[in-house]
């Protein structure tokens, strides 16, 4: 905490000229008042963390005015002091949240002691006021993110499904889309938010044991069965099963699945009693099932049961106009998991992000901001730190390294000895600014920089003064078999 602040009120100066002095020598800023008229505008201009009031003020009542200064902040540490003590007015005091009640004459220790305990709990309450949201966005999983068209249709079947309980839910799209948080999604806003949700990736558990996991086994049911277990359709009782990668389920499980589904029932391994399971079961592939029940792969009737409500998201690179709200929330998300203070991603990195086809999708997204929140020691991410990204975006549109609008069919042939990528940068600069008479903004636009970058490589190289020389040679080639002439203005005026 900062330093903390006392308001001493009572109608001895001798008491408030003692109290000043045992508070002062422990490091408190104080002010003094004798009555309960100046107490109240205290309140206001001084702000104190804490009150020491006196019972006995010559214009209130103390008991009326701590309800008063309680009144105006409820979480106003107040010591209560009373040359009358008795049960009923302690009584009523505590009632009213004073943190302690000291009885006049008092020792000075005892009002010590009792004022550094305040303040020891108002520290620890600070930390646990800055640790606690640390550790609770730490733990809690990504949300959906994304405010283009297609999303917020998503967001409208997810609330549909949720409100209307629907049983049975199956999610298509690409690895990395952001199917389970879809149906993270549809569990939270629903009635069985506080029942259990239970995960089954069905890709990766062995086919021999797919069942076991499911459906539970009786004592005895198999060799090692040494007692009862109960499988992810029990332990998931009034609330959702997440059947992920149900492409990749076994055709024998696929039946039995089904069977659960129409029914709502089921039997543990070896057992002779059917179960009954309110669930909800959530169903994801990133795979075509429909082409999958045209070659046999996967069971037509459990695919037209699983498809009654359908989400399908798209691939991060048929909804780019989300990416920016994408960016803005895992910044935020990263800035409490590290601790940094990043506010954002510069225009040029922007730039390089929206032009780049995420393969990877949402998930290699994700990577890429947190990859650059840790390289990055400033406040915005800048596009040095979106190297995977730069290189994708430049090889399609057939741009330079440094964001230069070259056309596809300008050739850059590096040489057999290599070269200087600090030279070819500095060289296009040199060009730009030649060209436009030093105008930094025009030179800024045609290298696709900001002018902020502009103004920093210009300073990096020695180029401040450029082009008051541009009499000389404005070219200087950097090696033969190189070519880095600026493109014509018509190519640059996008």
């Amino acid at each position: 905490m900062d330093i903390s602040r006392v308001l001493v009120v009572d109608a001895e100066n001798l008491i408030c000229y003692s109290l000043a002095k045992m508070l002062k020598r422990i490091g408190c800023a104080v002010a003094i008042s004798n009555t309960g008229a100046d107490a109240n505008l205290k309140l206001e201009s001084f702000n104190p963390d804490l009150v020491i009031l006196d019972a006995s003020l010559p214009d209130i009542d103390g008991l009326q005015l701590l309800g008063q200064l309680k009144a105006v902040n409820s979480k106003l540490s107040i010591i209560f002091l009373s040359s009358n003590f008795h049960s009923d007015l302690a009584f009523q005091a505590f009632s009213l949240g004073v943190e302690d009640y000291i009885g006049k004459p008092f020792n000075m220790d005892m009002v010590e002691q009792s004022v550094q305990k305040v303040f020891v709990r108002k520290n620890l309450e600070a930390d646990i006021a800055v640790v606690q949201p640390q550790l609770r966005k730490k733990n809690l999983p990504d949300k959906l993110v994304g405010n283009c068209p297609s999303m917020v249709e998503i967001f409208k079947t997810m609330n549909t499904c949720a409100q209307q309980d629907c049983k049975t839910i199956l999610i298509l799209g690409e690895s990395g889309t952001g199917k389970e948080l879809i149906a993270h999604g549809i569990h939270d806003l629903s009635a069985r938010k506080d029942a259990p949700m239970v995960e089954v990736n069905c890709a990766s558990i062995p086919d021999n044991l797919l069942e076991n996991e499911l459906f539970g086994h009786e004592k005895g049911a198999y060799t090692d069965a040494g007692s009862r277990e109960v499988g992810v359709f029990e332990q998931a009782e009034g609330g959702t099963v997440f059947l992920d990668e149900i492409g990749d389920m076994p055709l024998n499980m696929q039946a039995k699945v089904l069977k659960i589904i129409e029914n709502r029932k089921f039997r543990r391994l070896g057992g002779s009693r059917e179960i009954e399971a309110d669930i909800r079961i959530i169903a994801a592939t990133n795979q075509d099932l429909s082409k999958m029940v045209e070659e046999k792969t996967f069971r037509g009737d459990l695919f037209y049961r699983l498809n009654m409500m359908t989400i399908t998201i798209k691939p991060l690179r048929e909804r780019k106009k989300c990416i920016p709200s994408m960016v803005e929330y895992f910044v935020e998300r990263l800035n409490d998991e590290y601790g940094r203070a990043v506010v954002g991603v510069s225009s040029e990195a922007m730039r390089v992000l929206m032009a780049y086809d995420w393969p990877g999708n949402v998930r290699e997204l994700r990577n890429a901001v947190e990859r650059a929140m840790m390289l990055e020691q400033g406040r915005i991410l800048s596009v040095d730190h979106f190297c995977q990204e730069t290189r994708s975006s430049n090889l399609k549109t057939g741009g330079c390294v440094f964001g230069c609008a070259v056309p596809v069919a300008a050739t850059i042939a590096l040489p057999p000895e290599g070269i200087s990528i600090e030279a070819v940068e500095k060289e296009y600069i040199k060009q730009a600014l030649a060209r436009y008479d030093g105008n930094q903004t025009k030179a800024a636009k045609c290298l696709g920089l900001t002018l902020d970058t502009l103004r920093y490589r210009r300073k990096k190289f020695g180029l401040e003064s450029y082009p008051a020389q541009k009499a000389q040679n404005i070219s200087t080639p950097i090696t033969d078999s190189v070519d880095v002439q600026v493109p014509a203005k018509e190519s640059s005026a996008s």
